[in-house]
C-alpha cells in the first residue's frame, strides 16, 4: 500500500495460514455483510524482479490476504483472481481480487448424504462447514445456540452448493444468520477465522455506536424501493411428480399475505422463490413467510458514510447505530437506532481521508 494509508496487507497460506509475505497494495477498497460474502479490491506494483518473486507466491484459491489497521483485523478472505498488467511504458502490476471466507461456501457441492433429524439449526449451520472445510483450512465455531430444531437432508448427486444449502436453512421462518469474523486472538496474537451465528440475527457489542450529523456523518442515502418488495409471496419447490409421460409440476407454498399493508392501501404485489430440491409444504410455507416478512412493501437499506477514526472498531457488523441527523428534510431532527448490516471501506490514499459506507436495517 501506499505509505499513507493506515492498513496493511498481509498474504498467507490458505490452509495453513502461514505468513508469506506483507507486499503494498493501492487502490485498495473492501467491503463484508452479514449473510453474504464481501469482496477486497487492489493492485501491488510490481517495480523490479526482487518485488516480482515475491509477488508470484500469491496464487489463486490457495492465498489468504488480511487487512490489518492498527494492530486490528478489518478484513479476511481468498485470493480468487489476479491478472498481471503491463502499461505501454513497461510499469507492471498485479490486481487482485478476493472474497471473505464465505465464498468458499459457494465453491464446495454436497456430494455425500447428509442428514439432522430434529436438530438444532445452529448446530446444522456448524455441521455443514464442518463437511465443507474438512481437508481444507480451519474454522473456528463459537457457542451460539436456538431453541429452534429443524429436520433437514442433502443427497449425493443432485450437486447442491454448501451455501445455497446454508442460506435455504437460514432463510426459513425464526432461522438465523451467519458471517465468518476474523480477529486477532487477544492473547496470543494468532489469526482467527470464526463462524458467527446469531439466531435471529447477529448482535455485536453491549453500546450503541452514535454518529451524528452535522458531525460524524459525512452523507447519507435512504433509498425506499418498492420493485424489491412485496404484499404476497409464495415459494416454489420440487417437481413431485413421478410420472415421466406427465407434465412437471412443482409443489409450492400457501401464498403469505400481508393483510395489514393491503387494508393500509397497498395493492397486490407478488414476490415468489424458487427452491428446487425442497419436497416439503411445511418448509415451502416457512421460505414465503420468511421472505414477506423481509421485503414487506418498499424495500429501503439506509446507508451513512463516516470517516473512519479512533472510537471505530474493527468488529461493525452486528452493531446498533444510533442515527442522529438534523437537516432539511429531517427539520425535527431524526434520531432512530439501526443494526449494521453491511460496511464499505475505502481506505485513505493521497489525500483522500480514510472512510466506511455503512448499511443499516432498523433495529
Amino acid at each position: 500500500m501506499s505509505l499513507d494509508t493506515p492498513y496493511r496487507a498481509i498474504f498467507c497460506d490458505l490452509i495453513t495460514d502461514q505468513t508469506l509475505d506483507i507486499l503494498p497494495l493501492r487502490d485498495v477498497s473492501f467491503d463484508d455483510y452479514i449473510g453474504k460474502a464481501g469482496s477486497m479490491s487492489g493492485t501491488i506494483p510490481i517495480p523490479n524482479k526482487e518485488i516480482a518473486d515475491r509477488v508470484k507466491k500469491v496464487r489463486e484459491g490457495r492465498t489468504a490476504v488480511y487487512l490489518e489497521r492498527g494492530g486490528d483485523l478489518w478484513w479476511g478472505g481468498i485470493v480468487w483472481t489476479s491478472t498481471l498488467q503491463s502499461s505501454g511504458r513497461g510499469v507492471l502490476t498485479l490486481s487482485l481480487q478476493a472474497a471473505t471466507f464465505d465464498s468458499y461456501a459457494g465453491r464446495r457441492r454436497i456430494r455425500t448424504e447428509i442428514k439432522y433429524t430434529d436438530t438444532e439449526q445452529l448446530d446444522i449451520a456448524r455441521g455443514l462447514w464442518t463437511e465443507l472445510t474438512r481437508g481444507g483450512f480451519q474454522i473456528e465455531f463459537g457457542e451460539e445456540a436456538s431453541e429452534v430444531k429443524r429436520t433437514v437432508s442433502w443427497r449425493p448427486g443432485d450437486e447442491t452448493v454448501y451455501l445455497e444449502a446454508l442460506d435455504q436453512l437460514a432463510a426459513l421462518r425464526d432461522g438465523f444468520e451467519h458471517q465468518i469474523l476474523v480477529y486477532r486472538d487477544p492473547v496470543t496474537g494468532r489469526r482467527i477465522r470464526q463462524l458467527r451465528l446469531g439466531s435471529p440475527q447477529i448482535r455485536t457489542g453491549a453500546t450503541d455506536l452514535i454518529f451524528d450529523r452535522p458531525g460524524a456523518i459525512l452523507s447519507y442515502s435512504f433509498p425506499w424501493d418498492a420493485t424489491r418488495g412485496g404484499t404476497t409471496a409464495l415459494a416454489r419447490g420440487a417437481s413431485t411428480n413421478s410420472n415421466a409421460a406427465a407434465e412437471s409440476r412443482p409443489l409450492v407454498s400457501r401464498e403469505q399475505v400481508a393483510t395489514d399493508l393491503l387494508a393500509d392501501g397497498w395493492p397486490l404485489i407478488d414476490l415468489s422463490s424458487d427452491h428446487n430440491e425442497v419436497t416439503d409444504q411445511l418448509t415451502l410455507d416457512s421460505l414465503a413467510a420468511a421472505e414477506l416478512g423481509q421485503a414487506r412493501g418498499a424495500v429501503v437499506i439506509p446507508a451513512i458514510s463516516i470517516r473512519l477514526g479512533g472510537i471505530v472498531p474493527p468488529a461493525l457488523l452486528g452493531r446498533v447505530a444510533r442515527v442522529r441527523i438534523t437537516d432539511e428534510w429531517f427539520a425535527d431532527g431524526l434520531d432512530a437506532r439501526y443494526r449494521i448490516i453491511g460496511v464499505k471501506v475505502t481506505p485513505q490514499e493521497r489525500g483522500r481521508p480514510d472512510t466506511a459506507e455503512l448499511y443499516l436495517e432498523e433495529a
